[in-house]
């Protein structure tokens, strides 16, 4: 068994590894975990273990596994100021932009791929968005200020967003896999009256359908027993454990959506610093507040969906690893996936797997997408 990375409401103590990470990824064993991501025998977890910068200082309290900045662009490019001036000629030539990089975005936020030596403020390098060498990265516009949100508020970034025509034999916004049919991208909710319901808020009561849309905030803060309400409604419905592995390994077996072998920053899958932590900084438990409205609002969090263009299958499916857990048919309660804290702690990429919770949990980092017969 591998470890279970929850932030859930209220715990204490030490993390415990109670999920099955894997139909066949991750060797079987049981491993209890203190807060400094060693078993108690001293060892690290299967695989590579959470990385020591995504795990919250040891008086933080337990982390566990449960776990968009607002869109707009830049008013200028960065790299209108020049290179910097301290490079002579050699260099310049050296870091000269290429066209074939192109454009790029970060949670919205539009830049161009540039050498990290040329992205001058206000813009500040972002990896895991660019192709070509690592030293070539997202340059976007740093954000100003303290980060300001209210809990109470309910942002519409999907306002105007529709789906696209599916497949053929697909309904809107699925993709054809195998003998089936499934989204694009990880879910967006919709009222009865077809306007959007905020991404930062469980529905609770209100009538709401699952819709598969480009460049939206998916749908966190969402339960099993919701999310497949929700596909339910849109003529459609939850995908069981084994067609999500289908579209995810494809028929080779891949570990990762784009492969065999982890491609760190193609997927949102490692964010630096725990949001919980970084959002109540001098909160003694702030996983006692992983439901906040504000979590998936910080920048460097949430992606807007297909906002990672290499974290796809060959069918044309997005996200599938990291961004955002996302339920499953199992109605004993299963989000696989990972999200974009980590995708290691309960196997890697499309092996992980988290069963700690039933259907009735969420959070900000619990989301979904749907199937459909084809």
């Amino acid at each position: 068994m591998s470890l279970l990375l929850c932030a859930c409401e209220g715990g204490g103590g030490a993390l415990h590894g109670t999920d099955a990470a894997t139909d066949g990824g991750l060797p079987d064993q049981e491993i209890t975990m203190d807060f400094d991501g060693l078993g108690r025998d001293g060892a690290r977890p299967p695989d590579e273990g959470l990385p020591d910068a995504t795990r919250p200082p040891p008086d933080a309290g337990p982390e566990r596994d449960a776990d968009g900045a607002d869109a707009g662009g830049l008013d200028a490019n960065p790299l209108d100021a020049g290179p910097p001036d301290d490079l002579d000629a050699a260099a310049r030539d050296a870091v000269a932009p290429d066209a074939s990089w192109g454009p790029c975005s970060v949670n919205g936020i539009g830049g161009e791929c540039l050498p990290t030596a040329l992205c001058a403020a206000p813009g500040e390098p972002v990896p895991g968005h660019c192709p070509g060498p690592a030293d070539i990265q997202c340059c976007v516009e740093a954000s100003e200020g303290p980060f300001a949100c209210d809990p109470n508020d309910f942002p519409q970034p999907n306002l105007g967003l529709v789906e696209a025509p599916g497949d053929p034999g697909c309904p809107a916004g699925m993709a054809a896999v195998a003998n089936f049919c499934m989204d694009r991208y990880e879910a967006s909710l919709v009222q009865a009256d077809g306007s959007p319901w905020s991404p930062y808020h469980n529905p609770g009561n209100t009538v709401v359908r699952a819709v598969a849309l480009a460049g939206a905030v998916p749908q966190g803060y969402i339960d099993g027993i919701r999310a497949g309400a929700a596909c339910v409604a849109a003529g459609k419905r939850l995908c069981t454990d084994v067609e999500w592995l289908r579209a995810c390994q494809g028929a080779e077996g891949r570990t990762y959506p784009y492969g065999p072998n982890r491609q760190p920053g193609v997927c949102n899958d490692a964010r630096a610093q725990h949001p919980a932590v970084e959002l109540f900084p001098h909160d003694p438990n702030p996983f006692a507040r992983i439901q906040d409205a504000c979590i998936n609002q910080l920048p460097a969090s949430l992606a807007l969906t297909g906002d990672h263009p290499g974290c796809v299958v060959p069918e044309g499916v997005y996200d599938l690893m990291g961004n955002l857990h996302e339920w499953t048919a199992d109605p004993e309660g299963t989000f696989r996936g990972g999200f974009y804290v980590d995708t290691v702690v309960n196997g890697p990429g499309c092996l992980y797997r988290t069963t700690a919770h039933n259907t009735a949990h969420w959070d900000y980092s619990t989301g979904f997408r749907c199937c459909a017969d084809q």
